[in-house]
């Protein structure tokens, strides 16, 4: 069990009037803070007032990429608990990610209670409007100062908090989604499975020609053959196709997703056929241009489940069935953040309560 030490803020924070509509903009009066020393393990474990960190210009993180995050939620329930899902896979995943990083692994029973301890204290920033959250980002990184390429000896694991309003503002609109083409994201053998800030700073160029042309997001292909379908930058993708649903199977260059993972949970436990396979990107066109390809969604923390109305690739289009949101995505959506508010019961376990 870890001795956090608290220092509450004496100057704390004026909450947000109204609805929340903004994501990550907003921070809480705390953070969680704890030391790793080479021969000593973590240590200092504590909850400090907001405040920005001090590290030397020559820290390795600024020159050498040695981090990693994190990305979960606290939700305010119907009932008035506080829940986390699923902390333990974040957890886990965290470890996979300090490994591939050399980076010191993190006891899970440790993430997790460091966790519930700085979401306990900020509690009352857990907005309570329809579809709000608090956005909980643990990050780990090198804090060593010295010009050289090698792992650091000490690190810094830190703990923030965000206010979060309803993902969709305006309802569960479909989105359009641009493959890339040109660019690639990750290949096995690489760190396209980890949480590093890297694979999202190599996403940047794509996402802008995306956007430019009027598309969300970026649905990436494999690094080697160009064809098989990956991951979208901000969440694995699913696809229905002739009544089965078919994902992408985790490679190494592919993100395990939390959210994926309770997907494919939930859909056989409905008694529907889940394929994790490799599946091109030509073997999507045919589908849709068959009429096979029913239903288009994305998985992700952020915003559980992503309909996806628009395909594009080089110059073929597809539009998925009449672009409206379809019932399986709908019915994903309301029972995964039915039990992340509360609202229905949870069969899997997956809820954790913060008292």
């Amino acid at each position: 069990m870890l001795d956090i030490k608290v220092t509450r803020t004496t100057h704390p924070a004026k909450k947000p009037e109204g609805p929340i509509t903004s994501f990550g903009k907003i921070f809480t009066d705390h953070m969680f803070l704890m030391n790793y020393t080479e021969g000593i393990g973590w240590h200092d474990a504590r909850i400090e007032p907001f405040h920005d960190l001090t590290i030397s210009p020559a820290c390795v993180v600024l020159h050498y990429g040695q981090e990693m995050f994190e990305g979960l939620k606290a939700y305010y329930g119907v009932d008035g608990k506080v829940r986390l899902f699923r902390p333990i896979m974040n957890a886990r995943r965290t470890n996979s990610s300090n490994r591939r990083l050399c980076i010191p692994e993190l006891p899970e029973e440790m993430f997790v209670e460091a966790v519930k301890a700085i979401v306990a204290v900020d509690r009352d920033w857990i907005p309570t409007d329809p579809d709000t959250s608090l956005y909980i980002r643990p990050f780990i990184f090198g804090t060593d100062a010295f010009l050289g390429v090698a792992p650091s000896q000490t690190y810094l694991f830190c703990i923030i908090l965000s206010p979060s309003g309803a993902y969709y503002a305006s309802g569960l609109k479909p989105v359009g989604i641009w493959i890339e083409d040109d660019y690639v994201r990750a290949v096995r053998g690489g760190m396209g499975f980890a949480k590093t800030g890297g694979n999202y700073a190599c996403s940047l160029a794509a996402q802008v020609k995306a956007h430019d042309d009027g598309y969300s997001q970026v649905l990436w292909l494999d690094g080697v053959e160009r064809k098989y379908i990956e991951e979208v930058g901000a969440m694995n993708i699913f696809f229905k196709i002739g009544g089965r649903i078919v994902t992408p199977m985790l490679n190494g260059s592919i993100l395990p997703g939390i959210t994926r993972d309770s997907v494919i949970q939930v859909c056989r436990s409905w008694g529907m056929e889940v394929e994790e396979r490799k599946i091109s990107v030509f073997e999507l066109i045919d589908a849709q241009k068959s009429g096979r390809l029913e239903e288009v969604f994305g998985s992700g923390t952020a915003a559980v489940i992503s309909p996806v109305g628009k395909l594009r690739y080089v110059d073929e289009v597809m539009t998925i069935g009449d672009g409206s949101i379809g019932p399986v995505s709908q019915k994903l959506y309301d029972t995964i953040t039915g039990i992340q508010w509360g609202k229905i019961a949870d069969p899997f376990g997956w809820t954790v309560e913060v008292v």
